[in-house]
């Protein structure tokens, strides 16, 4: 018997839900605050038929909805075998074709708002303007280095469909060098990043919501799911990015 295997047939009913109810309750008062923040321009441009609020309230939803459907996946997977038994040996395929789109719509939605607001961060827009730049420059890195030497089947959360990808050693090449959850520490700053080169008030609202968001999905779902897959193993690193 595999490892997740074992898993699987030790676990409860109860397993899928550890830590979903917290996940509910953080994101919905994260919601209710970044949307407080938002500032609505009456006259401000518009970007495909949207305003500035109406994208970052899309951005900030579509956050949420990434993220509880991987908290699903994630769970059925590991407990219940759930993708592998509809989909067999094109279950992360199927997995990558539903989350990579959700994925890139992120910073997208970032941009899109960023390009219909006129509300000010700080005014000095050259300095907002450079950071952003490194910022974003870090967040290319971090992603170069997520894609070339973790790999984008790990990064999906392999070690949830395949007992391979949990025994792996961890990563220490790349921005892997100096952080141990090259995603979620860097890659997301990209965000930031975004929102400062446009020198809009909202983008940065939704692009620090969207980072802080990251983590709920990090302490919430994948800390629990990385206890039961490696245990006391002190090589624990980010097995999952999503």
């Amino acid at each position: 018997m595999s490892h997740l295997e074992d898993i699987r047939a030790k676990s409860r009913f109860r397993d899928l839900f550890e830590g979903q109810f917290q996940h509910a309750a953080i994101a919905a008062f994260m919601a209710i605050g970044a949307c407080s923040l938002l500032v609505r321009v009456e006259d401000g441009p518009w970007y495909l038929l949207l305003n500035s609020i109406v994208w970052a309230k899309i951005a900030i939803i579509l956050a949420i909805v990434h993220q509880a459907l991987v908290a699903g996946v994630f769970r059925l997977q590991l407990y219940k075998n759930w993708m592998s038994k509809r989909f067999g040996e094109r279950d992360m395929q199927v997995w990558a074709g539903i989350f990579l789109p959700l994925l890139i719509a992120r910073p997208l939605a970032v941009l899109l708002t960023g390009l219909s607001d006129r509300t000010p961060i700080t005014g000095y827009n050259t300095l907002e303007v450079i950071l952003g730049v490194a910022l974003l420059g870090a967040a290319v890195y971090g992603m170069h280095s997520v894609l070339v030497y973790f790999t984008l089947p790990r990064a999906l959360g392999g070690d949830h469909f395949r007992d391979e990808y949990a025994e792996m050693p961890m990563v220490k090449k790349g921005i892997f060098k100096y952080v141990d959850n090259g995603m979620y520490s860097v890659v997301f700053l990209g965000l930031t990043g975004i929102a400062l080169i446009c020198g809009s008030w909202n983008a940065l609202v939704v692009a620090l919501f969207q980072h802080a968001y990251i983590w709920v999905h990090m302490y919430c779902t994948e800390t629990p799911d990385m206890r039961r897959i490696y245990g006391g193993r002190a090589d624990v690193e980010e097995r999952s990015e999503a």
